[in-house]
């Protein structure tokens, strides 16, 4: 399987997370592509194509990206395409190959374990394992196929395995990344309804008088994970990205705490 050439990866410097108050001229040209801002990444996609420059993997990888039964919403397409989103962004100042951190976005969540199973530590390896089978059967040369599956063996954080690569660092900020911010909000709210949880402990919202207990109350979740992810990232530019994210996840907790 051919790298990435020089073409695509330089089409890979496109996106941003932060929304700057201003576009250079590349915006009002009405280029395709976002404008750089202050050396930084773009705002926002505008018309990039969803999983630009590796479509046509993209249309082979899919059908195997999700279980048949899988019904979740917080990992879905849409969310593949904002973990691509943010992995080129990464991928544009920190490096790495690729066809594989791309290969490793679209396969992350191959295999679907709710996130209340007693296997959900193994989740990370069970997809890892079905995506190198799947490349494997595309032909993929077997670095590259080990390359993809400890970067998506090792992006979890249930499963606790360190990256030990650029392309997992990378991924792995990606992530969770997605996991933060307002969309990590929308995404743990909705995960709670899923699972049947409570919004808060309406006698002790903040856990002042008893222990965390996110499987039970969606706010201790924040406290538990979620407000903790963005102290460990692997990448100059995945940290960079989370502060901002982190920055908007704790306003949320501190004005949800207001209302209640």
């Amino acid at each position: 399987m051919p790298r990435a050439d020089a073409a695509q990866s330089g089409a890979l410097n496109t996106y941003d997370d932060a929304r700057p108050a201003s576009f250079t001229g590349a915006q009002s040209r009405g280029d395709t592509r976002c404008a750089i801002i202050d050396g930084f990444f773009p705002a926002t996609p505008m018309t990039t194509p969803a999983f630009a420059p590796f479509q046509d993997l993209a249309r082979t990888l899919l059908p195997h990206a999700f279980d048949k039964d899988h019904g979740d919403g917080s990992h879905d397409t849409s969310h593949l395409q904002r973990v691509w989103k943010n992995a080129a962004a990464i991928h544009a100042k920190e490096g790495g190959d690729a066809q594989v951190l791309f290969a490793s976005t679209l396969l992350h969540d191959c295999v679907a374990v709710e996130k209340n199973s007693p296997l959900r530590a193994q989740a990370s390896r069970l997809c890892a394992g079905k995506a190198a089978a799947v490349l494997k059967s595309l032909g993929w040369p077997d670095a590259q196929v080990q390359a993809a599956a400890h970067a998506i063996a090792a992006h979890s954080f249930s499963a606790g395995i360190a990256p030990a690569t650029l392309e997992a660092k990378t991924l792995q900020d990606a992530d969770r990344l997605d996991a933060i911010g307002m969309l990590g909000v929308a995404r743990c709210f909705y995960v709670a309804g899923r699972l049947g949880r409570a919004l808060y402990d309406p006698a002790d919202p903040h856990a002042l008088q008893r222990p965390l207990d996110d499987a039970r109350y969606t706010l201790d979740h924040f406290h538990t994970k979620l407000l903790k992810l963005s102290s460990g990232f692997q990448t100059e530019t995945g940290a960079r990205m989370a502060a901002v994210r982190h920055a908007r996840l704790k306003r949320f907790v501190d004005e949800f705490a207001q209302e209640i």
